[in-house]
């Protein structure tokens, strides 16, 4: 039988299918019995799914990262659609395909890493873009850089999001450069690649996506500054003298400050023109990015508008469906 993605998925369908878990969680209704929410994806998107009158044993073989074989029927509740689930249980890895289960970039990572080098290679002064050289040249940090993902839910959250992600942002600044002469765009693009950086160690992305130890206690913002710290004292040690000093300052603030608020994490806000820069072009290509993500991956295709999103506090209008008034 084809198989039942989610983006296939109508109100009233029966489902018999393998899913990857990528949550699981345990909840209690109005009379305190439990009953699992589980997150559930394929390589065409994500649709929850509920268990009622669990126990903590009964759903305690599977667990975040198992692929898992769901029998139930499709629902419609607040415009969502949601699986009722009959029964869940654990698929051995060996039993998939795992590509079933991947979103992957629209862009081959491969493809992109030559304008990653050409646009590293345009950066001055000599010492800053040897010092972004030396990531790209790090045989350990390279594959890792290939294959992260920007976030873990919608910002560029498939293998590959991340260095999408960072090419994008630095296409941009390399375009708008003329346009704002008083700021550095040298700066700005070593910014761009340095500000996620961190995230190849924040993130987990084998199967699911999910935070590290060291993510959840230190942040990606953190380890980007410690990962940079640690190449420009390796420059150093390599050339015998030592890098710029502002530089570097002005790098860790643009690391410190591009989530723009401490609100949303950042320590410092932002204190420099490129900084600023850095700031909004981020927030620009994540939240694009995250509209279109959310159109693209809803599985209700007969509903002009998307539900509602607790992240962003409204629903996305997706378009009036043909037929539909």
């Amino acid at each position: 039988m084809p198989r039942q993605y989610v983006n296939t998925l109508t109100d009233g369908t029966p489902v018999d299918e393998i899913f990857l878990l990528v949550d699981k969680q345990l909840r209690a209704n109005r009379n305190a019995d439990l009953y699992l929410l589980a997150q559930l994806r394929d390589k065409t998107g994500q649709v929850s799914g509920l268990l009622w009158n669990v126990s903590e044993d009964s759903v305690g073989h599977i667990r975040q990262g198992d692929y898992v074989k769901v029998r139930g029927k499709v629902q419609v509740f607040q415009g969502n659609l949601q699986l009722i689930l009959r029964d869940i249980d654990h698929v051995p890895d060996a039993a998939v395909d795992p590509k079933e289960f991947e979103m992957e970039s629209t862009v081959n990572s491969d493809r992109l890493l030559p304008r990653l080098q050409e646009l590293i290679d345009s950066i001055s002064p000599p010492p800053l873009r040897e010092v972004l050289q030396s990531f790209i040249d790090d045989t350990e940090l390279r594959p890792l850089l290939l294959k992260a993902p920007a976030g873990i839910r919608l910002h560029h959250a498939y293998h590959g999001g991340l260095l999408e992600h960072i090419v994008s942002l630095m296409e941009v600044a390399s375009r708008i450069s003329d346009l704002y002469p008083r700021v550095d765009f040298n700066l700005v693009l070593a910014g761009v690649f340095l500000h996620d950086i961190g995230k190849v160690r924040e993130l987990g992305f084998e199967t699911t996506f999910l935070y590290t130890d060291e993510g959840q206690l230190l942040g990606h913002l953190s380890i980007g500054v410690e990962m940079l710290t640690e190449k420009i004292r390796a420059w150093e040690d390599r050339k015998g003298e030592s890098f710029p000093e502002e530089i570097a300052l002005r790098l860790k603030h643009m690391i410190l400050s591009h989530h723009g608020s401490h609100d949303f994490g950042s320590p410092k806000l932002p204190m420099t023109p490129e900084a600023v820069v850095l700031h909004y072009l981020d927030t620009l290509d994540a939240k694009v990015h995250e509209f279109v993500a959310l159109i693209d991956s809803d599985p209700n295709s007969q509903s002009s508008w998307t539900p509602f999103q607790s992240s962003i506090q409204r629903k996305v209008f997706k378009g009036v469906v043909p037929g539909r008034t």
